[in-house]
């Protein structure tokens, strides 16, 4: 009998480990791939020279979770804020709720209207926000992650929160990046995704 349950620990701790690892890599191929997007971008802020200088939390997996959400219909048009003063505009698409750290919070996605004309772009939702990382570790700002409405299954939606980073305005000026708003600023810590960029912002 012992025997049997000293075997299941060990499997079970096995399989975790693995999950684990396997998580890791996940997000280090992330990881990668983002750096490589700025090489390849053509407005891009970095050079091969700045990606030393990014930084990021440990892959943590609990900041991985599954949201509910609630489509929100006949949204009006609303202009967000960019941090170089002008705006753009969106509609809020939906509310998302979930549970991170033990609490339950709620986030704003949006949808831009700038975007749903351009045919590859037409899926492409935007969850700006801020937590109590913010001019700590993490920019000031606050991060964004990039969520396709095709992955909202039966009204649910898989979030990573490893996958945050910065926007644009984070490594120079010369950006309209729109300023995540008050009703997504997230009162907890979110150790998780991109820190704040370790270089000099360029002018």
């Amino acid at each position: 009998m012992m025997k049997k349950l000293l075997l299941s620990i060990g499997l079970l701790t096995a399989i975790t480990t693995a999950n684990a690892q396997s998580f890791k890599e996940q997000i280090a191929a992330h990881r990668q791939k983002y750096k490589d997007d700025f090489l390849a971008e053509q407005r891009s802020p970095l050079k091969a020279e700045d990606l030393p200088n990014l930084r990021f939390f440990d892959a943590d997996s609990t900041y991985s979770i599954v949201a509910k959400v609630e489509l929100l219909q006949d949204q009006p048009v609303i202009k967000l804020t960019t941090f170089n003063g002008s705006s753009q505009e969106y509609v809020r698409f939906a509310k998302l709720t979930f549970t991170l750290k033990g609490k339950q919070l709620h986030l704003t996605l949006f949808k831009s209207l700038s975007l749903t004309a351009i045919p590859q772009y037409k899926d492409y939702l935007f969850l700006p926000f801020t937590d109590q990382t913010n001019a700590a570790e993490s920019y000031p700002g606050g991060r964004y992650i990039d969520i396709n409405a095709t992955d909202i299954k039966n009204g649910a939606l898989a979030i990573d929160f490893n996958k945050a980073y910065n926007p644009y305005c984070a490594y120079s000026d010369g950006y309209r990046c729109p300023v995540p708003p008050m009703e997504n600023k997230l009162g907890i810590r979110v150790e998780a995704g991109e820190k704040a960029f370790a270089g000099e912002k360029k002018h």
